[in-house]
Order: structure tokens, then C-alpha cells, then sequence
């Protein structure tokens, strides 16, 4: 696909984020209006801000990613994923607070805007693949780093570390937080949040993949990278959640194999209902 006909087809993809209302919030109005929030309270106005669209607009230039993976038959499958740039974050282009949040909140907005949790492999894919490589900036821990303060002053050590290596907008970049991500062991442990990720430069992850939490824990190291789920088989459109769900393709977008029920996963993680029978 030419480099036209990419971009093109990347910004289709994100059509389904609403527009950002010029009088919309900033990042730094945000982080003020929610400071003495609870926690519920805080995970509610992020999903309204976000459903809003109050989305900056360099995070709807998707990026590609490409992964390769050689299957049985000895044939190299070729997938091609759109991803956002950076982490999803609140407010404009010159303002923005990339956002922690709980899982339910997460997947609620991905699919309300087409979008998926990357897996474990489309996380190393992007890090390798990014342009601009950040290194991992951890905070003293305890209580207080599921706070607003440190989400926001974690915000602004990620922001200046940007301007020091000169990082441009909108590019590629990787490295700056933990991803909430997309696998299998959310069939087998119920309501628990993924994460991975958090690479240093050396490519190392600081974390390996955890479903320690619960599925409302959210805290600074957080990030949400979207990935659309319409991608490229082999040059071809099709959709994310056949490869995921394909015992042949599957490696190529997972190093765990087929994630089964991905796309009930991604469509109700947010919701309380009963769990359709399992096949497996």
C-alpha cells in the first residue's frame, strides 16, 4: 500500500472518535477538575471527557505496525496493525494528560471507537518499531500512585524527557509506560486487568505479563495504546479478532496463541452479565 493510500486508510480508521469541541478541556483543566475526585468519580468524568471526543488530534493519525509470523505450512503470514501513536490522553495537541484508567473504562472506549487492547507481541512490535524510544521514569511507590497528582506529574516527566530528545508529535513512541493488554488469562482469572510492558532501551520490559490486580486498578505507570481492529492480512483488510481467534494466524498478533472469546472480552469487560458457555 502506497504512503497516501496508508495514511488514508489509518485516518478512516479513527473516524469513529468524535470530533474535539473547541471549548473542550485541556489536559491541565482536566487534571484540576478531577484533583479531589474519588476514584469512581474520576473513572466516570474520564469516560465522559473521552466519549466527548476530548481526544488531541495527533493521537488519530494511526501509525502501522507490522508483524510476521511463519506458519505450519511454512508460509510467512503478514499482518499490518494501526496503532496510536502515544497513549490515549485527554484534551489538546498543546495540552494533554495521558490518562490512566480501570480496565472496564478502557474497553468501553475502544469499542465505542473501534478500537482493541494490544497483546503482549503488538506491544513488543510497537516498542521495536517506534521512533522514539523513552526511557522507563518510576515513581516511589505506595498508595499514592493511583493518585491524580502522580498521573499528572508523571505526565510532565514523560513530556520533558520528549523535549529533551526532541520527540515530534505524533510519531511513534514507546517505552514511557505499562500497557493494559489483551490476553487469554482474562478467560481463565475473571475480573483482572493485564499489564505489560514499561521497556527500558535495551528492550527489556520491567514488566512481565501480570494479572495480579483486579480489573478496576489503575495507577501512574499505566498507559492505553489503541490499536484499531480492522488491520491487514497480507495486503488484505480483515478484521482483528479472526486472526486472534484463528488456531492458524493467531501467533502472528500472539505469542499466547489464540485468545479465545477476544471479542467478547473487548465488548463486555465493562458490563455485569452472565457468560455465554464456552466451547473449550
Amino acid at each position: 500500500m502506497a504512503g497516501t493510500e496508508a495514511a488514508d486508510a489509518a485516518a478512516a480508521l479513527a473516524s469513529r472518535i468524535p470530533p474535539r469541541a473547541c471549548s473542550a478541556m485541556t489536559g491541565s483543566e482536566f487534571a484540576n477538575f478531577i484533583a479531589s475526585m474519588d476514584g469512581a468519580s474520576r473513572e466516570q468524568a474520564i469516560l465522559d471527557e473521552l466519549k466527548r471526543g476530548n481526544v488531541p488530534d495527533f493521537l488519530r493519525r494511526l501509525k502501522p505496525v507490522t508483524l510476521r509470523h511463519m506458519l505450519e505450512s511454512g508460509r510467512v503470514a503478514t499482518v499490518t496493525i494501526f496503532v496510536m501513536p502515544d497513549y490515549l490522553a485527554i484534551g489538546s495537541d498543546d495540552d494533554f494528560l495521558r490518562i490512566p484508567m480501570a480496565l472496564p473504562t478502557a474497553v468501553e472506549i475502544a469499542n465505542r471507537f473501534g478500537f482493541i487492547l494490544p497483546t503482549r507481541r503488538m506491544v513488543d512490535a510497537i516498542f521495536q518499531q517506534s521512533v522514539f524510544q523513552l526511557a522507563p521514569e518510576p515513581m516511589p511507590p505506595g498508595p499514592q500512585m493511583r493518585s491524580t497528582a502522580y498521573y499528572w506529574e508523571h505526565n510532565q516527566k514523560i513530556n520533558e524527557q520528549s523535549v529533551a530528545c526532541r520527540l515530534l508529535l505524533g510519531a511513534l513512541v514507546s517505552g514511557h509506560k505499562k500497557d493494559v493488554v489483551l490476553s487469554d488469562r482474562l478467560n481463565r482469572y475473571g475480573r483482572r486487568v493485564a499489564i505489560y510492558g514499561w521497556h527500558h532501551l535495551s528492550g527489556v520490559p520491567i514488566q512481565p505479563l501480570s494479572t495480579v490486580h483486579g480489573a478496576e486498578y489503575a495507577d501512574y505507570s499505566h498507559g492505553i495504546r489503541l490499536v484499531s481492529d480492522t488491520i491487514l492480512l497480507d495486503g488484505n483488510p480483515c478484521s482483528i479478532y479472526t486472526v486472534l481467534g484463528d488456531a492458524r494466524l493467531a501467533g502472528v498478533l500472539s505469542d499466547e496463541g489464540v485468545i479465545r472469546e477476544a471479542r467478547w472480552l473487548m465488548t463486555s469487560l465493562s458490563q455485569t452479565r452472565t457468560r455465554p458457555a464456552r466451547t473449550f
